[in-house]
């Protein structure tokens, strides 16, 4: 199943300012019963952003009407612990399309380029400028440009280089997942079965 084509997304960001967030944080194991990708992101991030009797914490950011847009900002080390593909499929469902962080944990990272989100590592500095200038401005516009592998913050002027394997950013740029890249490319896998000896 493919996903929608990345090649330059400009958005607002919702500035999650927490290090450490597990993949259980993101979406808890008591959620994870279905199979397919959608409906996960009604309980993204669900017990930090509802009380048990279902009331939303109001402290949380996602509560916070003055956020929004498809790129999630998040602390250090985000995606670590467990291996649950569930945790990208919950980020994908509720609408961001790019996750923004100084560290990623691998298999949290290929999670997400496998579904059509795309993890920016940035440098601690260039991550500590865009948290400051959203709490600035919630208006803040980021500018995530794949062709060029480089993050800018519109108004300031800032912007930094990333890294991402090539094959990957060709699914991106392509909205292909893996399945979709083999598809496309079996003319090339028979002609090479058939002039490759057994």
């Amino acid at each position: 199943m493919g996903y929608k084509k990345f090649k330059i997304l400009t958005s607002k960001a919702v500035p999650l300012q927490i290090e450490n967030v597990d993949t259980d944080q993101i979406i808890p194991a008591r959620f994870l019963k279905a199979t397919e990708r959608v409906g996960f992101g009604d309980n993204l991030f669900r017990d930090w952003k509802y009380n048990q009797d279902n009331t939303p914490k109001k402290d949380f950011i996602l509560n916070n009407p003055i956020y929004g847009g498809e790129i999630l900002v998040g602390g250090k080390n985000f995606g670590s612990g467990s291996s649950r593909e569930h945790a990208a499929w919950a980020i994908y469902d509720y609408g961001f399309r790019c996750v923004i962080s100084s560290f990623f944990a691998d298999i949290f990272r290929n999670n997400c380029l496998n579904i059509g989100i795309l993890p920016v590592q940035v440098s601690d500095d260039f991550l500590s400028i865009i948290f400051k200038e959203i709490e600035n401005d919630p208006k803040t516009l980021l500018e995530i440009n794949l062709l060029e592998q480089k993050i800018s913050i519109i108004k300031s002027r800032v912007s930094e280089f990333f890294e991402i394997n090539p094959y990957k950013k060709n699914n991106m740029l392509n909205g292909f997942d893996d399945i979709d890249y083999l598809i496309n490319i079996k003319e090339q896998i028979s002609i090479f079965a058939k002039n490759t000896p057994l």
